[in-house]
């Protein structure tokens, strides 16, 4: 992906079945768990580079001792940072007296070393930037299991609305973000079932229990399923919570979409979540097959005392899992992922030699950025098979003609595409100059290109994941590669244009800043045709104050308006940087939504692509991102 887009955050939850003794005993590590879960943040560090924090929960302590612990960082390399402040009290004790420390004392000696064990990982977008904003929350309580910490990776687009319900609670919220809100929301109904709890009459009543001994069997009777169920009943958005209660309970639920991504693992040892399966297949060693993805509208709960359920705590709906995890967010390391990526690579096939034309002796192929490597493959090995049934026939007719030489045969083994690594990406070089210009100039040399594996004759085909705004494009890849002078360069895009507002699994909500919608509007404009922007904002401003449920894509009549083709050949323009002296031929080749749907059929989350929304909090969205382009406002669009 050419541009920076984010708010695919991670989490990973780490529940231990076994007492650390016995723990210490089978892996040689009293610290075991603790040290499971650095690794599930380490190996899905992509999913957020702006903060980090984690929390856990101690069984076993004695009254007036911290049982629920937290630790958050927002600067650089927060995940070492975090675990070295949660691992540095294990270094002043000697390996002998760790392997032999009762774990009552241990657990004292290293505060979050616990039973059960949470991490997040934060990709900010318009929430703000420092450690107050990194995930867990957590909403204190001098009642164990009324103590909740929660991460998430989530987009709600009704926040607003969901304050104004817990104001009417007679509640007081500090803030209206999301993580505040479904932080206060899941413990306002947490707060309910324990005094319901506490209220129960007839058979098992906990009427005449008092002291511990209520606050014990209070515990013992949470259903978190129903917690769940009334939390998060008007919530509008893609989901994920994972979330501790302080005496030992634990969840994780995902949203009735199955928009955001979360998988579970349960082994003898430990029941693990992570946001990306290959992170828990490599961590604790096991097959893919052994990781589940956690059903839409499901709930799993771990109790206190080791039982694990999975419940629906509501009614799933169609399932539209996001498919930019596939596209682009998710490492490629899962086999499916890698197996997908690479069939969208196939899949440009016949568009690039469309645009490229047969003379392989004159192709070059590459890929940028790194997350493009498994469709480049896919590209070049589709390449290859079309290079052998041409070559194949060539060499058929020749035989049947008697004219077949062994130059021929010779020739035609060596006929394979050409493949370079043509760019690289400079991983440390930071763009921390506030000045514009100088700014502008270290972000042209973000990358860097190999010299003399192309020739001025050559057409340059590089692969890209996708391209949302086209600014990197622009502002440094397309300089870099023209300094190798090639005749023409193409860029070849796995993903269809981007051209609706994302606002539940990527957090795309300014219009404007779409390269496609820039490129549609510039063809219209073109052609004099400017009135339809007025009709259209005047549809938006009609349906405004409508419930979102009765709204409608408008927007989609400028998309309706231009061809595939067009828009193609307009964002060629619009990546070109101005004054380039290089005066090659540029050119774009977009996936077509028919080649992704065919790649990934069971991941149909496309409404960035095609504009058809799984909730109607999209169209909302959509709308008011529309009236906010035509006003030339930047604010969110939720």
């Amino acid at each position: 992906m050419s541009d920076f887009i984010g708010h695919h955050c991670g989490v990973a939850l780490v529940r231990l079945k076994k007492p650390l003794a016995e723990l210490q005993r089978i892996h040689g590590d009293p610290l075991w768990g603790l040290r499971k879960l650095y690794l599930l943040m380490e190996k899905q560090h992509n999913r957020g580079q702006d903060g980090a924090g984690i929390a856990s929960v101690k069984f076993e302590t004695a009254a007036g001792e911290p049982f629920l612990s937290r630790l958050r960082n927002s600067k650089r390399s927060p995940i070492e940072r975090l675990f070295d402040a949660a691992l540095g009290p294990a270094t002043k004790i000697s390996e002998h007296d760790l392997r032999n420390m009762d774990p009552l004392e241990l657990k004292r000696r290293i505060p979050m070393l616990g039973e059960v064990m949470l991490g997040h990982l934060r990709y900010g977008t318009f929430g703000g930037r420092g450690e107050n904003v990194c995930h867990p929350y957590v909403r204190r309580s001098n009642v164990a299991s009324r103590n909740l910490a929660i991460a998430g990776n989530f987009n709600l687009t009704n926040a607003t609305e969901l304050f104004q319900t817990l104001a009417a609670y007679g509640l007081n919220p500090v803030g209206d973000t999301d993580t505040g809100v479904v932080l206060e929301k899941i413990g306002h109904f947490l707060d309910v079932e324990h005094d319901q709890l506490r209220a129960s009459v007839g058979p098992g009543s906990l009427k005449n229990l008092d002291g511990v001994e209520l606050a014990h069997a209070v515990a013992q009777e949470l259903n978190l399923t129903r917690v769940l169920t009334k939390a998060t009943a008007d919530f509008d958005g893609g989901y994920v919570f994972v979330g501790l209660l302080g005496h030992g309970d634990c969840f994780v639920c995902r949203d009735p979409n199955g928009i955001r991504p979360v998988f579970i693992l349960e082994t003898d040892d430990v029941v693990a979540a992570a946001s990306e399966r290959a992170a828990l297949t490599t961590v604790f060693d096991v097959e893919p097959e052994s990781v589940k993805a956690l059903e839409p509208g499901h709930a799993l709960i771990v109790r206190r005392d080791g039982a694990v359920i999975h419940e629906q705590f509501c009614q799933p709906a169609e399932r539209l899992e996001c498919s930019f995890e596939r596209i682009y967010f998710s490492r490629g390391n899962d086999p499916d992922i890698y197996n997908e990526r690479k069939q969208l690579g196939r899949n440009l096939t016949e568009p690039v030699l469309q645009q490229t034309g047969a003379d392989f002796s004159k192709i070059v192929f590459g890929f940028i950025p790194n997350t493009s490597e498994p469709a480049f493959l896919g590209l070049v090995k589709e390449v290859e098979q079309h290079i052998h049934k041409r070559e194949i026939a060539a060499l058929t007719g020749k035989l049947r003609a008697g004219t077949l030489t062994e130059l021929d045969l010779e020739n035609s083994i060596g006929m394979l595409p050409r493949v370079e690594k043509v760019a690289h990406k400079d991983q440390r070089l930071r763009t921390f100059i506030t000045h514009d210009a100088a700014r502008r100039d270290l972000v042209t040399h973000i990358y860097d290109v190999t010299r003399g594996v192309v020739g001025p004759g050559d057409t340059l085909v590089m692969v890209d994941d996708s391209i949302v705004r086209g600014t990197t494009l622009r502002d440094s890849i397309i300089t870099m590669l023209a300094r190798l002078k090639p005749a023409r360069i193409v860029i070849a895009s796995s993903a269809p244009p981007i051209c609706y507002p994302d606002c539940y699994g990527i957090d795309m909500s300014q219009l404007g800043k779409f390269i496609a919608f820039e490129a549609a509007v510039g063809v219209i404009r073109d052609r004099g045709d400017e009135k339809l922007f007025a009709e259209i904002e005047t549809l938006c401003q009609e349906q405004a104050h409508l419930p979102a449920a009765q709204m409608k894509n408008h927007v989609r009549r400028i998309y309706d308006s231009v061809t595939h083709e067009q828009l193609c050949a307009r964002i060629s323009q619009l990546i070109r940087p101005a004054g380039l002296a290089w005066k090659g031929q540029l050119d774009v080749v977009y996936q077509r939504i028919e080649g992704l749907t065919q790649a990934m059929p069971n991941h149909r989350g496309i409404w960035y692509f095609n504009g058809e929304y799984p909730t109607p909090g999209g169209l909302r969205v959509l709308n008011t991102a529309y009236l906010n382009w035509r006003k030339n406002s930047e604010k969110r669009a939720y």
